[in-house]
């Protein structure tokens, strides 16, 4: 085949991953910390049971592209299911704590990645990020990459608090593919979910390569199991160049 002209990757579960809940314990614990200083403490059961509710409303979002769903409106939401009284000061507290943990909790990058990464640099190919963000936001995510001596293999990016636009929309995929400078028909991407990575991609054109390497670290969603619409379905990154051509 002919190597694409560049290639785009999904950022969770594809570049990196954590283990599934260790980020909302993180989060449900400095947010008790936080009450509990402001004289508003909230129980365990509360705050899982509060979380829960907004994922709930994070998730519907996600699949009906409904727009963006980060730490502000999830501030707001779960601080009315607890009935706080909202000050700017606690407010400003609570958005930070999902900061906070975006920054210290432990990921893990994709085995193989870099030398992924590496060879397709070397070998002239493009690289952008496509991704759809949760509670963590877009330069936290970057920072993240940097810490990981990851970033500098990236030309371009789009994440969904920055577009507007979660995958498999087109809009979630053209910021990257304009900031490479190709055309869908010229690029591949990768990423764990059918639904979004996998149809949204095929839907542009693009070659769509599904990931099933970081499994392991999370019980697998129903559309992230490998399918039937994706060109290629790739368990070690590090094979994915020669899988593309290169």
């Amino acid at each position: 085949m002919t190597p694409p002209r560049a290639v785009t990757f999904d950022y969770w579960q594809t570049l990196v991953a954590e283990r599934r809940g260790e980020m909302r314990a993180m989060q449900i614990e400095r947010w008790a910390a936080t009450l509990a200083e402001d004289g508003q403490p909230r129980t365990e059961t509360e705050l899982s049971d509060a979380f829960a509710a907004n994922w709930a409303v994070f998730e519907d979002r996600w699949r009906t592209n409904d727009g963006p769903w980060g730490a502000v409106a999830s501030v707001g939401f779960v601080g009315e299911r607890l009935e706080l009284a909202m000050t700017d000061d606690l407010r400003t507290r609570l958005v930070e704590n999902f900061r906070i943990v975006g920054e210290t909790a432990e990921l893990h990058t994709a085995p193989g990645v870099e030398e992924c990464l590496h060879a397709l640099h070397d070998a002239g190919c493009a690289l952008g990020i496509v991704c759809d963000v949760g509670l963590t936001d877009s330069p936290t995510l970057r920072t993240r990459l940097e810490g990981f001596g990851l970033l500098r293999y990236f030309d371009a990016w789009s994440f969904s608090d920055e577009t507007g636009w979660f995958k498999p929309a087109e809009q979630a995929f053209r910021p990257a593919l304009d900031g490479l400078g190709v055309s869908p028909e010229d690029a591949a991407h990768v990423g764990d979910n059918e639904r979004t990575d996998v149809a949204g991609a095929k839907a542009l054109g693009m070659v769509a390569v599904q990931y099933t390497g970081l499994a392991s670290l999370a019980a697998w969603l129903p559309e992230q199991r490998p399918g039937t619409l994706a060109d290629h379905v790739v368990e070690d990154l590090a094979a994915l160049p020669s899988i593309l051509g290169f």
